[in-house]
């Protein structure tokens, strides 16, 4: 890990200080020319230890990457997948020799991915790309060359399900005891508008990694954070999600969220914020 430049600068002081044919280097004067020397061969050695730092962190994670059958390999291959665009042959990889930065970035549309296993030892690749900022399935037609693409370069014997849902949808039913002095009725902030508790909700699910974990207790952590909100309480929580790969768009009955909830498709949606009660704060019953 690089030093800071004080630190290496420090020490090539300290080693001037013990020989004493530079005894007479004696000015504390921070623009003394002997000073100004040892920064800039401090702020040199720092540089030099940075790119040290970046190529051992390039390196270990190129060597980790290079271990196949694992799922963070099969994750990086999703996230690596080129949209209309041919693997060399016999091959894991594509050829973007006359591929432009633009093109590259084109095509590149899996943004988000997730690999788990089941118990049945079927790898669950679970993907979503971004549109406008927000997650979102690739279309049917991109999904088929995902697949393709997978088969390819897959394992032999490897069962793969490639999950690319539209989000799961949360239902939270809940009561936001609030500061009258803060916030309206409607949960709107009375200073500047909008409605803080449903945007705090959204930030916290966007801030979740795709695939991340819905703690219940946690999003009441960040609900206690915003300003006119005294006691938030989820009364309860519910997700839906689409559990046939063949039926896109039609979700499950919603099941009760208990503690904590993986989605099914690698991320939530609130489905709309109608649950949530607004109630007075009174300090005083």
């Amino acid at each position: 890990m690089a030093r800071s430049i004080e630190q290496i600068q420090n020490e090539i002081i300290s080693a001037k200080e013990s020989n004493s044919d530079l005894a007479e280097l004696t000015s504390t004067s921070k623009t003394a020319v002997w000073r100004l020397i040892t920064f800039v061969i401090a702020f040199s050695i720092y540089a030099l230890e940075k790119l040290f730092d970046i190529h051992k962190a390039e390196t270990d994670d190129k060597i980790a990457l290079l271990k196949p059958h694992t799922a963070r390999w099969y994750r990086q291959k999703a996230l690596a997948f080129q949209y209309g665009y041919p693997l060399v042959t016999d091959s894991d990889v594509y050829d973007n020799t006359n591929v432009s930065e633009e093109q590259l970035t084109l095509s590149k549309i899996v943004k988000y991915s997730a690999v788990t296993e089941s118990k049945e030892g079927v790898v669950i690749v679970k993907i979503a790309t971004e549109n406008g900022g927000i997650l979102s399935p690739i279309s049917d037609v991109q999904k088929e060359s995902f697949k393709a693409y997978i088969a390819e370069i897959k394992d032999a014997g490897v069962n793969i399900n490639t999950i690319n849902f539209l989000p799961d949808k949360l239902y939270l039913n809940m009561k936001v005891y609030y500061d009258p002095l803060v916030l309206d009725a409607r949960g709107n902030s009375i200073i500047s508008g909008g409605k803080p508790v449903e945007e705090a909700i959204k930030q916290y699910l966007k801030e979740l990694p795709f695939n991340g974990e819905l703690v219940l207790a946690h999003l009441v952590d960040r609900l206690q954070e915003v300003e006119g909100v005294l006691i938030p309480q989820i009364d309860s929580a519910e997700s839906s999600w689409i559990n046939d790969e063949n039926n896109s768009t039609t979700y499950a009955a919603p099941e009760a969220i208990d503690v904590k909830k993986i989605p099914v498709s690698g991320y939530f949606e609130v489905v709309n914020f109608d649950l949530i009660k607004y109630v007075v704060y009174d300090r005083y019953q």
